[in-house]
């Protein structure tokens, strides 16, 4: 219950900041410069990973316990990129429950 209160008191503080501090819009700015250079970063990091994966797999076969693992990953990030672009087209980040499912591993 003590850190629900901590919680809840570091967010109450953060909502007055927001409404009453002269700087907030500043901080707002930042902040959504860094949410976008994460964004670009991650989108980043898995093409040069995959890059560098991907053709350590020539000629090489995979089980086919294998490949369902990869098949079910792939289909992870498709979802994951469906999400970003339909996030980044209209705002709205709510996970369906279907991708959700997806990203748990399930």
């Amino acid at each position: 219950m003590v850190n629900h209160a901590q919680v809840d008191r570091g967010r109450q503080a953060r909502e007055h900041f927001e409404r009453t501090d002269v700087f907030a819009p500043a901080v707002r700015r930042v902040e959504h410069s860094i949410e976008f250079l994460d964004l670009v970063a991650a989108c980043h990091a898995f093409t040069a990973a995959a890059g560098r994966v991907v053709p350590g797999l020539r000629d090489r076969r995979l089980s086919e316990d294998e490949r369902a693992v990869v098949r079910q990953r792939v289909a992870g990030v498709r979802a994951t990129l469906d999400w970003i672009e339909n996030a980044v087209e209209t705002g709205k980040v709510d996970l369906d429950a279907e991708l959700a499912r997806l990203l748990r591993g399930e």
